[in-house]
């Protein structure tokens, strides 16, 4: 069996439904070399995708699509930063304060990529916001990587230990991020109408179904960007004081609509009373805190990313892939113990995104027979853990090649990625401009 099959035999079997035929998918070589199978992680993630869209078409009598599985769109997809060109120019992946830093007795992994991230963790470290850069690096240095991981979470900063994969798998934390199912999905006892709205086609399964996009950074806007792309209307909201990092916003926002809406003085119960999806990465209870209720929609099914998992004892800490990799043993594995490494993209955030998509349209199939809503969830260290776990390392290989520059589209100013499907020649229509649209359903024709 190929590996990536395997992943999605994983998927199927926990959420319950027939196994897809999965054909072979050839491995592209260099593109994602590593010693983990991360090719198997990125064509399984997006094999799962196109089955659960098979069974969407299933579901509103349509012609199933014989989707291919393209390594040049994939590789292209899953290191589309990489791509990504801004008035053609390459945008700054990563913040100074971001990235691996020797500590005391080890190495640290950070990220500090949003200001208010950048201010807590030299709050953490006792630092001025003006500090320069090799003061907060030597400051890193004089402490014990445990203890700067856990100063860094008491004042919701990112920073943890860099592990080894042994050490990971021993911990409370790293057994509950392996526990349960691939993607889960559960009942809630909320019960709404049964059915899919009309005006399907084969290549636009989801037209007609509406999606509220509460996410940000990677695997949350993919998932929503793949909805898009399969005809599902989607709208991204984001709180107006925490701007977004633009370069991200471009590379994730294809097809969608985009709103600015503040939760500490207006609510979504209309938008969700609407909407029959809600996507979101917020940590365990931050949601209801914001004054946000999933319940204003009975039938609505809630997909859920987090980094951690919702329960253990990190389910309240904040998390990226980069520090999923870190805390998971991947850095070492990727690396040395002396130097750590990475994936060579962040295939964590990609192929959860896909796999969140995958869940979404598998619930909204078994919605349309009972009107119950359902949760869809998500973690980075899960998916993280089926790749420590799966088959076929290659400890020898070479350096991962970057993605071929023909796999782009262009708009303007903007170059990127085209969409991981290949039947698709490009997204409906790129990223809009940040906060444009209005936060109301329906959103004006395109």
């Amino acid at each position: 069996m190929n590996t990536h099959a395997r992943l999605v035999q994983d998927y199927e079997a926990g959420i319950g439904v027939t196994a897809s035929p999965i054909s072979p998918a050839p491995d592209p070589g260099s593109n994602l070399a590593a010693t983990l199978p991360v090719w198997a992680l990125a064509a399984g993630s997006v094999a799962a995708l196109t089955a659960a869209a098979n069974r969407m078409r299933a579901a509103r009598g349509l012609a199933p699509v014989a989707h291919r599985i393209d390594p040049a769109r994939i590789t292209a997809a899953f290191s589309s930063e990489r791509l990504l060109r801004i008035g053609g120019q390459l945008p700054t992946q990563f913040a100074d304060l971001s990235g691996f830093f020797p500590t005391f007795d080890g190495w640290v992994r950070t990220h500090a990529n949003y200001p208010h991230h950048r201010a807590r963790l030299l709050a953490t470290l006792g630092l001025p916001d003006s500090v320069p850069v090799d003061l907060a690096v030597a400051r890193i240095a004089m402490i014990r990587a445990s203890d700067l991981e856990e100063q860094a979470s008491a004042q919701g900063a990112i920073a943890v230990r860099v592990r080894t994969e042994e050490e990971w798998t021993a911990s409370p934390e790293g057994q509950a991020a392996a526990a349960g199912p691939l993607v889960a999905i559960d009942r809630r006892a909320d019960r709404g109408e049964a059915g899919l709205p009309t005006g399907a086609a084969p290549l636009q399964p989801l037209r007609g179904l509406r999606v509220l996009d509460l996410t940000r950074v990677i695997a949350g806007p993919v998932a929503t960007r793949a909805l898009a792309l399969l005809g599902a209307e989607v709208l991204r909201v984001d709180p107006p004081q925490l701007p977004e990092i633009p370069w991200q916003f471009a590379d994730t926002c294809q097809g969608k609509r985009s709103a600015l809406v503040d939760l500490r003085t207006s609510g979504l119960d209309d938008l969700i009373a609407a909407a029959d999806v809600l996507i979101t990465g917020y940590r365990p209870g931050a949601l209801e805190r914001a004054g946000v209720r999933a319940a204003a929609r009975p039938g609505l099914i809630h997909g859920r990313v987090s980094a951690w998992g919702e329960a253990g004892p990190w389910g309240e800490r904040r998390g990226f892939d980069s520090i999923v990799q870190a805390a998971s043993g991947i850095s070492i594995l990727e690396g040395a113990p002396s130097v750590p490494g990475a994936l060579p993209a962040q295939a964590l955030d990609h192929a959860s995104g896909y796999l969140l998509a995958a869940g979404v349209i598998d619930a909204l199939v078994a919605r349309a027979g009972d009107g119950i809503g359902r949760d869809v969830r998500v973690a980075l260290a899960r998916t993280a853990s089926w790749l420590l776990s799966a088959p076929d390392r290659t400890p020898r290989h070479p350096a991962a090649a970057e993605p071929s520059a023909a796999q782009v589209v262009r708009h303007g100013q903007v170059v990127t990625a085209p969409p991981v499907l290949p039947e698709y020649p490009d997204y409906a229509w790129p990223a809009p401009t940040y906060g444009a649209d209005r936060p109301a359903w329906p959103l004006p024709t395109h």
